[in-house]
């Protein structure tokens, strides 16, 4: 067997990369995704591969997937009815949450509306303390009650949430089993085992939205791998997760919270292979798709880390890629508000029916139809032929709103793109800001299908370094996936202060996790294979509400050395607000560890130095910055390393187009990647 496949599906496209192990060569394809018939892209991607390139399924020795059936069940609330048990006296958890509203500057802002509504919490007697003593065992008559409250009130399925079982899960394991004699036909997810963390709300509402999705998910999963069998393609297929690694499918089918953030993280895992390999030690990742636009850091190849990552209108408390998504992408749609003021997005075309110019029903004008209309995309075919370019139906689409504005189409359409680089630039920003990073040392890496079409126009107006255009940026997602590490995070909650006590059972504790983490592995992915453990901890000056992630050595929580895990905290303290107190009692509240095993990954091809100039395929006119200017556009396989020239440029390629406005000069590097720039004063 011979090839190693990722597939990335989105709103508008699915992306397929295929490496040959035999070559190292790097096959990509685009087709249309099918929301109205999940999956069945895969089988149309692979069916073309075969006629187009000879790749037999058959021949294909691994398989990874991103998938957006979890996250997009959470956005539209398309899950499945289910019912919470919780602790006598604690069944308002999800109602509370952190009381907080979402936008803090508007008046009339609304806390959304619970995924499971009061009317079906049902109340468990029981509990446990917060050392994980219980101090009463669960009420057997209180659950068959709350079973049959649930049955009642049509429920599919049960969450059960108890206080304090990330201490001792005792009593929600006691409620299980009686839910599966009683019940077996609704599915149950107990929070302790989907992650087990300190703080009541954050623990319901991961295993909430876990429970959420997961009847959706299982379906997915089972037919889609039916229809790899049915294709020939045999190895057992791997699942992208959150924290930008991969998994198995039957743990994807029990932690379906683990693969929310799945396609998301595949493309910054992607732009972090990708910034290595070439070199590149400070990126933003930059992926522009249908829908939205993904911001992630990337420091020296590491992907930055979050907790707490808002998914629709609910924060997940898993370990993930730390990325910003802004409502702005390439299928979002333009409007005029009641006051006559135009807005763009969130709402999008999607695939079906897209953009107005991909002539696939879409009427309402898009981002790319913006771009169209200014001609500054349209001058060949996108997404391998999947798509032909209407500019007139783009200009037709903006008329409308060009007439009701009292402007020229061109200026209506350049608005529009304005207002869209307005929102990523605002949410960007406040990424900078959250990890204290100034933008003028970092790149963009700009891919998926619109980011190398915007990348630019955002750049400039957050004075970043340049803008990175890969040599495949359209399918750089599937790339990410195909290089994704098999990677697992395990947690263990200590709360208590960095002191002899703590000293006496460290080591033990991350013993425990070690082996938790190595017997996973085995388990999870079979034979030994080589693996690499990190360390840390969630941490905090005493008094503090919350706490920051740590990395730690092994070696100091081996030798129990309390005194390096407060000089570390301290350094991270001072790296993020300026300041510390070495002085100050310091708590341990987690020990964490991720297990990574390393996937093969395919060396990057050189291009051969340029020995002539550029040579532009033709000239347009496209409106940029308040003008009519005269365009070059270049073909992206003509170019070399070593070329360089000037904007208004468009480079024109298989996946995407590449808009570089005046005052912005393109190098190509030895890998084919386009280095963007501001042209010296």
């Amino acid at each position: 067997m011979r090839y190693r496949v990722g597939v990335d599906i989105g709103g508008s496209f699915t992306d397929f990369a295929v490496l040959d192990q035999h070559t190292n060569q790097i096959h990509t394809l685009k087709v249309l995704s099918r929301p109205d018939q999940p999956g069945s892209e895969i089988l149309t991607g692979l069916a073309q591969f075969q006629q187009r390139d000879n790749i037999q399924p058959s021949e294909i020795s691994y398989f990874t997937h991103g998938t957006t059936v979890g996250i997009n069940a959470v956005i539209q609330r398309k899950g499945v009815r289910l019912a919470l048990f919780a602790t006598d006296g604690f069944c308002d958890v999800l109602e509370l949450a952190r009381l907080k509203i979402p936008h803090i500057h508007d008046l009339f802002s609304r806390r959304p509306a619970p995924l499971i509504s009061r009317d079906r919490v049902f109340a468990i007697r029981e509990r446990t303390d917060r050392d994980g003593n219980v101090l009463q065992q669960v009420d057997r008559q209180s659950v068959l009650d709350a079973i049959e409250e649930a049955r009642a009130a049509s429920c599919q399925g049960i969450v059960v949430s108890l206080l304090h079982s990330y201490r001792n899960r005792h009593n929600e394991a006691a409620v299980k089993a009686i839910i599966t004699e009683v019940a077996p036909e609704l599915l149950t997810s107990c929070s302790a085992d989907i992650w087990p963390i300190i703080r009541e709300y954050e623990r319901t509402i991961t295993a909430t939205i876990n429970a959420y999705v997961q009847p959706m998910v299982i379906n997915y999963l089972e037919s889609f791998e039916n229809a790899l069998r049915t294709m020939g393609v045999t190895p057992p297929p791997r699942i992208t997760k959150s924290n930008g690694g991969v998994m198995g499918v039957e743990q994807a089918k029990r932690e379906c919270v683990q693969m929310v953030l799945s396609g998301t993280a595949s493309g910054v895992i992607g732009a972090s292979y990708l910034a290595s390999a070439c070199g590149f030690d400070n990126i933003l990742s930059l992926d522009i798709g249908g829908t939205s636009a993904d911001v992630a850091v990337i420091i020296k190849g590491e992907v930055a880390q979050g907790n707490g990552e808002i998914i629709g209108d609910f924060p997940i408390y898993i370990p993930s890629v730390a990325v910003t998504s802004v409502g702005q992408g390439g299928g979002s749609l333009a409007w005029i508000d009641g006051q006559g003021v135009l807005q763009m997005g969130p709402d999008s075309a999607g695939s079906l029916p897209g953009p107005v110019c991909f002539q696939r029903g879409g009427t309402q004008p898009t981002a790319t139809d913006a771009f169209a209309a200014c001609g500054m995309i349209g001058h060949g075919d996108l997404g391998y032929n999947a798509v032909k370019v209407d500019i007139a139906a783009a200009r037709t689409a903006w008329q409308p709103l060009a007439e009701a504005l009292n402007i020229s189409i061109e200026e209506t359409a350049e608005t529009g793109i304005q207002l869209a680089v307005s929102s990523m630039y605002s949410d960007t920003s406040g990424l900078l800001s959250r990890f204290g990073l100034d933008p003028r040392e970092f790149w963009f890496l700009a891919f998926g299908g619109a980011g190398p079409m915007m990348g630019c126009f955002l750049a400039r107006e957050l004075n970043m370094k340049g803008v990175i255009v890969p040599p495949t940026p359209g399918v750089l997602s599937a790339l990410g996936g195909l290089v994704a590490d098999i990677r697992n995070d395990f947690i263990r909650t200590l709360y208590s202060d960095l002191n002899r006590q703590l000293a006496d059972k460290l080591a033990t504790e991350a013993e425990t996790l070690s082996q938790r983490a190595r017997h996973w592995l085995t388990q999870e992915h079979g034979a030994e294979m080589p693996y690499s453990l990190q360390f840390s901890a969630d941490m905090r000056y005493r008094g503090q509400s919350f706490e920051i992630d740590v990395p730690l050595e092994q070696a100091w929580l081996a030798q129990a050395d309390v005194n390096a895990l407060h000089a570390a905290f301290d350094r991270q303290h001072q790296q993020m607000f300026g300041h510390c107190d070495a002085d100050a009692p310091v708590q341990l509240i987690n020990l964490r560890l991720v297990i990574s095993s390393p996937t093969p990954k395919p060396a990057l091809n050189r291009l051969p130095l340029a020995s002539e100039p550029v040579n532009a395929m033709k000239q347009v006119q496209a409106w940029i910055d308040g003008a009519f200017h005269q365009v070059d556009v270049v073909l992206r396989n003509t170019l070399l390393a070593g070329h360089q020239f000037n904007g208004p440029v468009i480079v024109a390629q298989d996946d995407c187009t590449t808009c570089v406005p005046p005052g912005m000069t393109v190098k190509v590097d030895e890998f084919g990647n386009l280095l963007i720039t501001a042209l010296e004063a």
